[in-house]
């Protein structure tokens, strides 16, 4: 049997290039090789969101054909809506009572969250206990692996914690260790030089017409020390350059030869970059756009995925029960 991976988006917004490079193109590969179940995390968003929930249900649709275009595919694995699954809140609520709170208020994206996000009110118990809804979600499945950055393994090691203790409090083996899949971290950096994201509006839209990414990237940050067209180059120091690496690695060294010798300027050089990119998101638009008039089947998918998760949710919430007498 295939080992099972659990992985999940939260629907907030229109998926962009960092999801294409950071999530994406890893599940494609992994649904391969393992069971893998992936998650719209409507749940998960609502914690940031819940003071205007108007556009997550078009979110959630939005985000399942985007993953769909770029290639996940239903054959090979499980697409589900976590709040389709109420198991999720009930595995949520029994590990809320055996974790402490001081494990959550030392989370680093906890804390991180609460200093950069300043438009949303974060102060919340829900947010607080994001990591044990997520350790919920994995353990739900007694996922063997989640594919992870190493900017995510304090996370995934809380959540071990969180079996460990029930284990150790019930004197049983109900829940396993779930081991880090270690993803290559690709840093893919927004159009003004920082994280991309939709809260920055520095992004590129999965999904946006070329007129909107021509325009996008000719904002984009360049290489500060480049006066004049004549000035050599800091490819290295270049936003711009760090795309070619990213998406075009085959073009990488003729990019940075022409950029370092003064071939070229950096307005020629975002016009080239947006043809690019344009051409790369071809067939995943054209792929999306066919699958968007589809409803039925984009409904058969989730409630077939749906049947499958609470399947095995259920499995593991029964055990769960007989264990706490209720």
């Amino acid at each position: 049997m295939k080992k099972i991976i659990l992985s999940g988006m939260r629907p907030t917004g229109k998926l962009h290039l960092g999801h294409l490079v950071g999530a994406l193109a890893n599940w494609t590969k992994l649904q391969d090789e393992y069971d893998c179940l992936f998650m719209v995390a409507d749940w998960h968003a609502l914690m940031s969101e819940y003071e205007n929930p108007s556009e997550l249900k078009a979110n959630m649709r939005d985000n399942v054909l985007d993953w769909l275009a770029c290639g996940i595919d239903p054959e090979k694995c499980t697409i589900f809506i976590q709040s389709h699954v109420p198991e999720h809140l009930e595995l949520y609520f029994i590990l809320s009572l055996i974790t402490q709170l001081g494990l959550l208020e030392r989370c680093p994206t906890y804390k991180e969250q609460l200093r950069e996000v300043a438009n949303r009110d974060l102060k919340t118990y829900a947010f607080l206990g994001y990591p044990v809804l997520q350790a919920a979600d994995i353990l739900l499945y007694k996922a063997d692996s989640v594919p992870v950055g190493e900017d995510q393994l304090a996370h995934l090691e809380l959540s071990r914690q969180i079996a460990r203790k029930f284990n150790h409090l019930y004197k049983v083996d109900c829940f396993s260790d779930p081991q880090a899949l270690l993803t290559q971290n690709t840093r893919l950096l927004g159009l003004d030089g920082r994280k991309m994201s939709k809260s920055y509006n520095n992004y590129i839209g999965l999904s946006e017409e070329p007129q909107v990414i021509r325009k996008k990237i000719q904002s984009m940050f360049t290489d500060p020390q480049r006066i004049r067209l004549a000035d050599p180059g800091h490819p290295h120091k270049c936003n711009v350059f760090s795309y070619y690496t990213i998406f075009f690695p085959q073009m990488q060294k003729e990019a940075e030869q022409r950029c370092a010798k003064s071939e070229i300027g950096c307005t020629e050089c975002k016009k080239e970059l947006a043809e690019k990119i344009i051409v790369l998101l071809a067939p995943i638009q054209e792929k999306r756009s066919s699958l968007q008039e589809d409803e039925k089947y984009i409904q058969e998918i989730l409630s077939a995925g749906c049947a499958k998760a609470e399947g095995l949710a259920r499995k593991t919430i029964t055990e769960v029960r007989e264990l706490l007498k209720i």
